[in-house]
């Protein structure tokens, strides 16, 4: 198994956040550089995820953790090698969310391939944070009264 995250702090609430991850996760691009994604019937566990990186060819993932708030998990799977991919939403005590992008590969022969692929795959997610933490704060002043 290997595994690796990227974290971000935002002024945003939990709910913006998740605002922003299920619109993305639901078809709507967040930025200019979000992957896109085509959802294939409820935003709910086990509904299969056509996924688009810029660039690279489409796959297919299903959704596998739903909290509101809380947690958006996908799974892929190549072969003998599974990807999930977490985003886990923390409220701050000071108010905002911490957000924590995971991306964990396991499977067979994950030991040899990971330490390669993996860096290859997480490499935009400081980039896909940045747009999803702009996104959250877009949503959270939609959301607040004028």
């Amino acid at each position: 198994m290997w595994t690796t995250q990227h974290t971000a702090d935002t002024t945003a609430s939990p709910a913006a956040v998740w605002a922003a991850l299920k619109a993305l996760h639901s078809g709507t691009p967040i930025g200019e550089n979000s992957d896109h994604f085509d959802l294939h019937g409820e935003f709910a566990v086990g509904t299969t995820i056509s996924v688009t990186p810029r660039g690279q060819e489409t796959f297919q993932s299903r959704i596998v953790e739903l909290r509101e708030n809380e947690v958006y998990a996908d799974r892929t799977t190549f072969g003998d090698l599974t990807l999930l991919f977490r985003h886990t939403l923390t409220p701050r005590p000071e108010g905002g969310t911490t957000i924590t992008h995971q991306l964990v590969i396991d499977g067979a022969g994950a030991d040899d391939v990971a330490p390669e692929l993996g860096p290859q795959i997480s490499g935009d997610f400081p980039v896909a944070m940045q747009e999803l933490v702009e996104a959250a704060r877009r949503y959270e002043l939609e959301a607040s009264p004028r």
